[in-house]
């Protein structure tokens, strides 16, 4: 893969002891067998996205910010979830059981960047050309969780990065899907309309984003950026069916199942 590095990746002599270097280490033998890889199916093609980090922006839409209590054009924040948070199958719909420990799930549709090269400090110029493709995802979230973090100034892993929280559709290829202008994103619960908005509204843009995001991460190919989402965010109940869309990207279509 290409690697846009503004600053030498550090060597992988430095690496902790645990790291195996491609063509450098023996077979290993595990223990027990490893988790399966991630994956992300690609629009068109029979391939899939290997997924190795999730990274998420926080109020990345002026109207979301306002609706969550900031304003202004801050410096975008970003947390993330795990890798195995994704939930796809690229056709049909998705299920997800309601998760445990809440009564406050919501919905976030947000643009999905999925990234195929390596960078660290890299420049909005280079970062254009670490886009391999785009989808559409739900960051899935629980509310009353997050609330409850802010309040005591805790992190908010158990409110993002639980079991299923990363529902996502079929990456496109950026090729594909050209420029990302004012498209259309959107969703709607119950066939009812909950939020709506264009990527033109994004605070941080894509590519501001990616270089903002690899001066704190050394970024690499099989990354995941959601971007956030527009106002509109609600609580889902089970046997909701959520539809939610970017024009000319995708489509994904979930339904909450009880726990």
């Amino acid at each position: 893969m290409r690697e846009l590095y503004a600053i030498p990746p550090r060597d992988t002599l430095s690496r902790p002891a645990c790291w195996f270097v491609p063509g450098g280490s023996p077979p290993v033998d595990f223990c027990f067998p490893p988790p399966s890889q991630p994956c992300v199916p690609i629009a068109g093609r029979a391939e899939a996205f290997p997924v190795h980090r999730i990274y998420c922006v926080g109020r990345n839409y002026e109207e979301h910010a306002r609706e969550m209590g900031a304003s202004g054009r801050e410096e975008p924040f970003f947390f993330c979830k795990p890798a195995d948070a994704v939930v796809c199958d690229g056709s049909g719909r998705l299920l997800v059981p309601y998760p445990d420990r809440t009564q406050d799930l919501q919905h976030e549709v947000e643009l999905v960047v999925a990234i195929g090269a390596a960078g660290c400090r890299v420049t909005v110029e280079q970062a254009a050309r670490m886009v391999w493709g785009y989808s559409v995802g739900i960051d899935l979230t629980r509310r009353d969780l997050q609330a409850q973090a802010k309040k005591l100034g805790r992190p908010w892993d158990v409110a993002k990065g639980f079991e299923r929280s990363a529902p996502i559709g079929a990456i496109r290829p950026a090729g594909e899907v050209g420029a990302l202008g004012q498209r259309r994103i959107w969703l709607q619960v119950n066939g009812q309309p909950r939020q709506e908005g264009r990527l033109s509204q994004m605070i941080w843009g894509v590519e501001e984003t990616i270089a903002q995001l690899s001066g704190f991460f050394e970024l690499a190919a099989g990354d995941l950026i959601f971007t956030g989402t527009p106002a509109g965010v609600g609580r889902l109940a089970p046997g909701d069916r959520i539809e939610a869309g970017i024009d000319g990207i995708g489509t994904i279509d979930l339904l909450v199942t009880p726990q």
